[in-house]
């Protein structure tokens, strides 16, 4: 079968395509011939790897895991002995985040417990948008202690055009927020298909300085000190950071909390993430369902272009999910 590899780091060039055997499953896994993966900034984080110290969990000198890809949806074609949830046939999809990646692939296997059904009624390549980033997107606007937003709360959504942010605007609209969203100029009417109320060009306005005030601030791919972001809150206001590069992302592991302690207002970067969360899966399918979240998919790659597709999503051009089809 074809899967997406890498052995050493770099930029998505490092990507290629190897035949490798089919994997038989184990006792508590499942084959899934894949029929949509999804690109995410955790794929291309991977890669770099960014920021530099993840290194010292992946490996120092080159990567220890050299599959690709997080998101996947797919058909269930083999089950190992103790598997019970599932059965040849069934629809399925998954965030492969904590067992080894290689969505890029023509099959996976993993865990039972990696997957969860599809929603009902969606095709596989709007599932597989779906496990990481719009999980990430509703965890957070959620802290640890279950605190979330509320109606009319202010709302500012930091990279509101890419993986992540396309979600967290329409959850944070289904919840009653009054939503801004902060991108580029060529995404501004994107965005503002989405729902948000307010739209932001980052590249003439630096929200963290221009004297509004949120309730709560998601960012996507911090680049903002922790001291600049924090003047953007109201009183009880939140600050979430999702990831970014390495000194905001270390002040907000390790100063957001220590700031947060003498203050009413909360900075961090959101440790409590559980991927693919069973409940959480549970809470999207009902936005779907009612028509409050819809995934917004920008281009469509057959696998044999996946290094095409990384570097899409690299550039920045996607307004929305990039899927790969395999």
């Amino acid at each position: 079968m074809k899967v997406a590899v890498r052995e050493k780091y770099g930029t998505p060039d490092v990507v290629h395509l190897a035949d490798v055997d089919r994997p038989h499953p184990a006792d508590d896994q499942l084959l899934v011939r894949v029929r949509a993966a999804s690109v995410n900034r955790a794929d291309l984080d991977g890669l770099g790897p960014r920021p530099g110290f993840a290194r010292l969990f992946m490996g120092l000198r080159a990567p220890r895991d050299h599959r690709v890809g997080i998101d996947v949806a797919g058909v269930v074609e083999r089950i190992g002995s103790s598997v019970t949830r599932f059965k040849p046939g069934d629809e399925v999809f998954a965030d492969l985040f904590s067992y080894g990646q290689g969505a890029f692939a023509e099959y996976v296997c993993a865990r039972e417990k990696a997957f969860q059904p599809m929603p009902r009624g969606m095709g596989f390549e709007e599932a597989a948008t779906l496990p990481h980033s719009a999980i990430l997107a509703l965890q957070g606007l959620r802290l640890r202690n279950g605190r979330t937003i509320q109606p009319g709360d202010k709302v500012l959504i930091d990279g509101a055009s890419g993986n992540v942010g396309p979600f967290a605007v329409q959850i944070a609209k289904s919840m009653g927020a009054e939503v801004t969203g902060v991108c580029s100029p060529a995404k501004l009417d994107f965005v503002r298909s989405l729902g948000a109320d307010h739209v932001l060009d980052y590249t003439s306005v630096d929200y963290t300085t221009i004297g509004e005030r949120y309730d709560w601030i998601v960012d996507t791919d911090s680049h903002h000190s922790i001291f600049r972001v924090r003047r953007a809150l109201r009183p009880n206001g939140v600050y979430v950071t999702l990831g970014g590069t390495s000194l905001p992302i270390f002040g907000a592991l390790l100063l957001g909390p220590l700031l947060s302690m003498a203050s009413d207002r909360w900075s961090g970067l959101l440790i409590w993430w559980k991927p693919f969360s069973a409940d959480d899966v549970d809470t999207l399918k009902t936005l779907i369902a009612a028509g409050k979240l819809k995934p917004v998919i920008d281009r469509r790659f057959p696998l044999a272009e996946v290094v095409d597709a990384l570097r899409y999503v690299d550039d920045g051009r996607a307004r929305g999910k990039v899927v790969i089809t395999a």
